[in-house]
């Protein structure tokens, strides 16, 4: 069993920064992939990003949206992945989730994700 922990969402101003956590506890070992995904209102949960476990991981950008403005660290001792969020603009309001899989993935859909944490809203405002 894995258990997964957002945190760091909020409210913001249209050009400001957030920092998210997604902090990974239980039988870490079984994990192989983290992504990070978001959900707006109405729309489909969307894959921005894939951290691949282990130390000689790899982290991986995968929308065009974000690259710029979103940044992926790890911390492997704190068994925790990091969302540096710069430069908000209105349309990053979502719910933000991080999903952990057993296996290996391409494309990483929410279909193949395992264990999800809560979420952590973004609210970014004009």
């Amino acid at each position: 069993q894995v258990q997964l922990v957002e945190s760091g969402g909020g409210l913001v101003q249209a050009g400001g920064a957030l920092r998210l956590s997604c902090a990974a506890s239980g039988n870490i070992f079984s994990i192989n992939v983290i992504g990070w995904y978001r959900q707006a209102p109405g729309n489909q949960r969307e894959l921005f990003a894939v951290v691949t476990s282990g130390a000689s991981g790899g982290i991986r950008n995968v929308a065009d949206s974000v690259k710029g403005r979103f940044t992926i660290s790890r911390d492997n001792a704190k068994n925790t992945v990091y969302l540096q969020i710069n430069n908000l603009k209105a349309e990053d309001t979502a719910v933000y989730y991080c999903g952990a899989v057993r296996g290996s993935c391409i494309s990483c859909r929410p279909s193949v994700v395992d264990y999800w944490g809560q979420g952590t809203q973004v609210t970014v405002s004009s």
